[in-house]
């Protein structure tokens, strides 16, 4: 009698493993990424309290306002430091999700209510195309929020002088996408190449893990991310998430473009 042995269980195991590996060497480079990005702040809040120190033990008065001005530095630094920590948390957590079936238009419509205000005070008008016969999606609310909040305030941070924000969804052939136009001042070839590596950014201060985590949560929800973009003239993100076969609406009309 020969033994029951199932003949995929070795590849099985080599997959498994393989992933372990994979997964163990992304946060090996990132931790030493994150490790990198941290002396920096950390190197201007040693000097400053060196500089405090010499403040305080010498003999002359000490004058409130340079101490002050020190204090406050350290303070923005330690704040820059939680939340690159915050970000690299949140960027290392994305794995597994838990997907149901949602709107993409709920979401899309919760996401800019929340910067309305900033919107508004920015002089950026947001315009909202959102099909209403869109199918449901299989995605996970938090983590596709959180990923839609990283892309429009990248959009809104394009555009300080006014501009215009349009948010369309749509069918496509392989399932519902959503497009995020913003008329900003655009990206040259270098950033849109690198836009969604870890820790690089173009802003002051900024964690460079915003659209880095935003690319991963659409990527684990089986879905892709293309961006085009043009210096001077705006940036356009689309979202293509695949519609499950049970929740499919049916062909898409032929005016459609995929």
């Amino acid at each position: 009698m020969t033994d029951n042995v199932t003949p995929n269980a070795q590849p099985d195991y080599d997959q498994f493993t393989r992933q372990l590996i994979q997964q163990y060497n992304e946060i090996a480079q990132l931790a030493g990424a994150l490790a990198h990005e941290i002396k920096n702040p950390l190197s201007v809040i040693r000097m400053n309290i060196d500089l405090l120190t010499e403040d305080i033990v010498d003999e002359e008065p000490i004058n409130r306002r340079r101490v002050l001005q020190k204090i406050q530095i350290v303070q923005r630094q330690c704040e820059r430091l939680q939340n690159l920590l915050n970000d690299f948390l949140k960027f290392a957590r994305v794995r597994k999700l838990d997907l149901t079936p949602g709107s993409l238009n709920e979401q899309v419509n919760r996401v800019l209510d929340l910067f309305d205000a900033q919107a508004r005070e920015l002089g950026v008008d947001v315009v909202r195309y959102l099909d209403p016969d869109l199918p449901s999606i299989m995605l996970d609310e938090q983590t596709i929020e959180a990923a839609l909040v990283n892309l429009v305030k990248n959009s809104l941070e394009a555009m300080s002088e006014g501009g215009q924000l349009t948010a369309r969804t749509r069918l496509t052939r392989h399932g519902v996408a959503l497009d995020l136009i913003d008329t900003g001042c655009g990206m040259d070839e270098n950033t849109a190449m690198h836009m969604f590596d870890a820790f690089y950014s173009t802003k002051d201060g900024g964690s460079g893990l915003g659209l880095p985590t935003a690319k991963k949560v659409i990527e684990a929800h089986g879905a892709r991310i293309v961006v085009q973009s043009e210096v001077g003239r705006g940036t356009q993100f689309t979202l293509e998430f695949p519609t499950p076969p049970r929740l499919e609406a049916g062909p898409v009309p032929p005016a459609e473009i995929a």
